[in-house]
C-alpha cells in the first residue's frame, strides 16, 4: 500500500512507468491524485432494465455477459461483439479494434456498461460504451456521475479514476482534517474525506460544487494563512543590515540626474519605498511590479548603487539568458560610468575570474547559474529576483543564503489585478511602476482579419522601405512550453513568409530550441539592422530590447492571454517612433473578438489582467507558459468574495495557530511548496 506522501515513481511497477507522464499534471505524489479536479462530469445515471431502453438515450446497462468474441472484417478490421442480459431481455453490444476487450470481461460476469443506444438493422445495440464488472455491487466508471479528468498522452481519465478510488478505499486514516472545527461549523463544510470523495465521485452536480467550495476555501486560507506567517516572521525574525541613506544621498541623486532621462512620478516613489526598506536592518521583501518598458531595470539600478556606496554586492537573476544579457548590457550603461565592476554569469559564459574565485565584481547578473558552488561572494547585500515565479523556492533560498539575509527585490512586468497580487504576493510589500518613461508613444494596435491579411503584409513592406522600419512575427504557441512542434510552427511560418510574403528581404528566425551563440548572433543582427524581420516563437515575450522594431505581428493572437499579448506588445515602442501592433486572426468568434478588440482600446496591463481575469479565468494572468504551474488548483482568483473571506479568516487564524497543530503541519508544507518568498 502506497502513503499519500509517497511518490509515484517510488512504487516501482506501473507506477515507476505512468510518474514521467503523471508529472505533465502535476500529479508527483499519491495525495496529488486526490487534488487533480475533474474538469468535467459524465452523466451516466440513468441506469435503465435492457426492455426499457429508447433509441438515442445515454444509458446504463447492468445485466451478465451471455457471450464475448473478436471477429475479423474482411478489410482486416477487428471487431468485438458481445450480448448482455438483464431478467428484461438481451441487448448487443459492439466496440471497434479493442481486441484486449474479450480479455477483460468473460462470459457469466456481471458488468455494467455505459453508452448511447442506436438501432441497428431494427435492433438496438450499445457501441463502444464504457464498462467495468461489478464488484460488491460498486460501479466508479459507469451508472453514475463519473469524473472526467485533465489528461496527458498515455494517462487516461478511467486510469486516474480507479487510482484515486483505490487511495480512498486504502488511506482513508490519512486523510486528517487540518481545518478547525469552528471554521467547518460556520461554513457548514463536510470533513476533509467527504468532501474529496464528493468531489471525485459525487452522488449530484450539487454535492460536487459544495465540496468545491470546501476545497477551495481550504486552498485559499493555506496560501493566505502562509503569507501572514512569513511576513511576520520576515519582519519580526530576519535581521539583515541597514544601508547608511541619508549619508548617501547626495551620490544618489547625482546618479538619478546623470540618468538620460527623467524619472517618472511612479518611479520616484517606487525609489523611495526601496530606500526605506534599505534603511532599516530588517531585510526588504518587497515586489516591483510594473508592464514592459515601464522601467523597473532602473529603479533596481537605484537600490544596486545605494548598496554600492555601502559597501555591499548586488546580484540580479533572471529566468532566462536572453534577459540576463539584456539586463547585463542596460546595468553596464547606467553604472559602469560611476565606476562599478559589472560580470555575466549564464551556463553559456562562465567568467574566468568567477571560476578562479577572484570575486571583484560589484553586481554580478546571471540565470540560475549564480546559485552554483563555483560563485561566493564576500559581501551580498542586495538580492534582485526578475520574474520570480519562473525560479522555484530552493533556487531563492539557496541565493538568500549566500548573503546572510540581504535585501530582496523583486520584479514582475506581468500584469497582475491587485486583488491576486496580494493574494499571491501577500508576504511582499508591493510597488506598482503605473506610468511610462516620457517620450514614449502609444503602441497602436489592429485586429487583423484573414481577408485584411494581403493588404496588411503590402503596408508592412512599404513601411520597411521608406521608414527602414523593422518587424517582429510571433508564431503562437501549440503545446503548453515551448516544444518541438511550437518549433515546426515557427520554421513553416518562416519558409513562407521568405519565399511567398517577404521574397528580398532579410529575415531571420528565432526560437528556443537554438543554442546560445545563435540567439544572441541572431539577436545582434536584428538589433543592427542587417536583419529587417525576425520570424520568432514567443520565446521573446521578455528580455529583448530593439529600439528599432516598430512592428509587430501577432499569428493566431485568439490563443494568447490578453496579458501575454500585452507583453509581446512591449517588444515595439522602445523608442519616440510611432510603432504599431497587427493582431492576426482566422477567428469568427464573438468572445474571441471582443477579447481582441481590449487590446486596441488600452495599453494598461493591469486593465487588460482584469479583463482576462473575467473572461477567460486566472490561468491566462500568467500566460501559456504558467497556465499549468497550478497556483490554484481547485479555488478561482475571479472569486473576490471568497479571497476577501479566507483573508479575513487567515488574519483570525494567524495569531492563535499554535493550538491547531494539524493546521500548522498543513501550512508548514504549502510554505514548501508555494511559489512566495521560502
Amino acid at each position: 500500500m502506497a502513503y499519500l506522501s509517497d511518490k509515484i515513481g517510488s512504487q516501482g511497477g506501473i507506477y515507476k512507468r505512468y510518474s514521467r507522464f503523471l508529472e505533465k499534471l502535476e500529479i508527483i505524489t499519491f495525495e496529488d491524485f486526490l487534488y487533480h479536479i475533474p474538469a468535467r462530469y459524465q452523466d451516466f445515471s440513468i441506469v435503465s432494465k435492457i426492455a426499457s431502453i429508447q433509441e438515442g438515450e445515454t444509458v446504463t446497462v447492468k445485466g451478465v455477459v451471455k457471450s464475448i468474441k473478436n471477429e475479423y472484417t474482411r478489410r482486416g478490421f477487428i471487431i468485438q461483439k458481445a450480448k448482455v442480459e438483464d431478467e428484461t431481455g438481451i441487448i448487443n453490444v459492439i466496440w471497434f479494434n479493442q481486441p484486449y476487450i474479450p480479455k477483460s470481461i468473460r462470459e457469466g460476469e456481471e458488468i455494467s456498461l455505459s453508452g448511447k443506444a442506436e438501432k441497428r438493422e431494427n435492433t438496438l445495440q450499445l457501441t463502444s460504451p464504457d464498462f467495468e464488472p461489478i464488484i460488491d455491487g460498486v460501479t466508479i466508471h459507469t451508472g453514475r456521475l463519473v469524473p472526467v479528468y485533465p489528461e496527458t498522452r498515455g494517462v487516461s481519465s478511467k486510469w486516474i479514476r480507479r487510482q484515486i478510488y483505490k487511495l480512498f478505499k486504502e488511506n482513508k486514516d490519512e486523510m486528517m482534517d487540518f481545518l478547525p472545527d469552528t471554521l467547518r461549523k460556520k461554513y457548514n463544510f463536510d470533513s476533509l474525506y467527504a468532501s474529496l470523495f464528493k468531489i471525485h465521485f459525487p452522488n449530484t452536480l450539487g454535492e460536487a460544487e459544495k465540496a468545491k467550495q470546501r476545497l477551495s476555501f481550504d486552498e485559499l486560507f493555506l496560501i493566505q494563512l502562509s503569507s501572514d506567517i512569513r511576513r511576520k516572521e520576515w519582519k519580526e525574525k530576519l535581521k539583515g543590515t541597514g544601508f547608511k541613506i541619508d549619508k548617501n544621498m547626495p551620490k544618489i541623486n547625482k546618479f538619478i540626474e546623470k540618468l538620460p532621462f527623467i524619472l517618472t512620478s511612479a518611479q520616484k516613489k517606487a525609489v523611495e519605498d526601496i530606500l526605506h526598506d534599505l534603511s532599516s536592518n530588517k531585510p526588504m521583501n518587497r515586489l516591483l511590479q510594473g508592464d514592459v518598458g515601464s522601467g523597473k531595470t532602473v529603479v533596481a539600478g537605484v537600490a544596486m548603487y545605494t548598496a554600492h556606496l555601502n559597501g555591499f554586492q548586488s546580484v540580479i537573476m533572471a529566468p532566462t539568458e536572453i534577459l540576463a544579457n539584456q539586463h547585463y548590457k542596460t546595468i553596464s550603461s547606467l553604472l559602469k560610468p560611476f565606476g562599478l565592476k559589472i560580470e555575466l554569469r549564464t551556463s553559456s559564459s562562465k567568467n574566468k575570474t568567477l571560476d578562479n574565485g577572484h570575486l571583484t565584481f560589484d553586481i554580478l547578473v546571471g540565470t540560475h547559474a549564480v546559485i552554483h558552488k563555483g560563485v561566493s561572494f564576500k559581501k551580498l547585500g542586495l538580492v534582485i529576483i526578475d520574474e520570480q515565479h519562473r525560479f522555484g523556492v530552493e533556487q531563492r533560498g539557496i541565493i538568500r543564503k549566500k548573503g546572510g539575509n540581504p535585501h530582496v527585490l523583486t520584479m514582475t512586468a506581468t500584469p497582475i489585478p491587485r486583488t491576486i497580487a496580494l493574494t499571491l504576493y501577500g508576504d511582499l510589500d508591493l510597488s506598482t511602476l503605473y506610468e511610462m518613461p516620457k517620450g514614449r508613444r502609444v503602441v497602436k494596435t489592429w485586429l487583423v482579419p484573414n481577408e485584411k491579411r494581403e493588404k496588411a503584409y503590402a503596408w508592412i513592406k512599404k513601411h520597411i522601405d521608406e521608414n527602414k522600419g523593422q518587424v517582429f512575427i510571433i508564431c503562437p504557441f501549440i503545446e503548453e512550453s515551448e516544444s518541438m512542434a511550437t518549433v515546426k510552427a515557427a520554421v513553416g511560418e518562416y519558409e513562407r513568409l521568405k519565399k511567398n510574403v517577404f521574397n528580398g528581404y532579410k529575415i531571420a528566425l528565432l526560437h528556443g530550441k537554438l543554442k546560445s551563440k545563435e540567439k544572441e548572433e541572431i539577436l545582434s543582427n536584428f538589433k543592427n539592422k542587417i536583419m529587417q524581420i525576425l520570424v520568432a516563437t514567443p520565446v521573446v515575450e521578455v528580455g529583448i530590447d530593439i529600439p528599432g522594431a516598430d512592428i509587430i505581428i501577432i499569428e493566431t493572437a485568439e490563443r494568447f492571454g490578453l496579458a501575454q499579448l500585452h507583453q509581446l506588445r512591449g517588444r515595439v515602442g522602445r523608442s519616440e517612433r510611432q510603432s504599431y501592433c497587427m493582431l492576426f486572426t482566422d477567428s469568427n468568434s464573438p468572445y474571441a473578438l471582443k477579447r481582441l478588440k481590449a487590446l486596441e482600446q488600452t495599453n494598461i496591463g493591469a486593465e487588460l489582467a482584469e479583463l482576462d481575469l473575467k473572461l477567460r479565468g486566472p490561468g491566462e494572468i500568467y500566460g501559456t507558459e504558467q497556465s499549468g504551474r497550478g497556483y490554484l488548483k481547485i479555488a478561482s482568483f475571479s472569486d473576490l468574495t471568497l479571497i476577501e473571506q479566507t483573508k479575513k479568516e487567515a488574519q483570525n487564524f494567524a495569531n492563535k495557530l499554535n493550538k491547531f497543530p494539524m493546521l500548522v503541519q498543513k501550512v508548514e508544507e504549502i510554505n514548501v511548496k508555494n511559489i512566495s518568498p521560502d
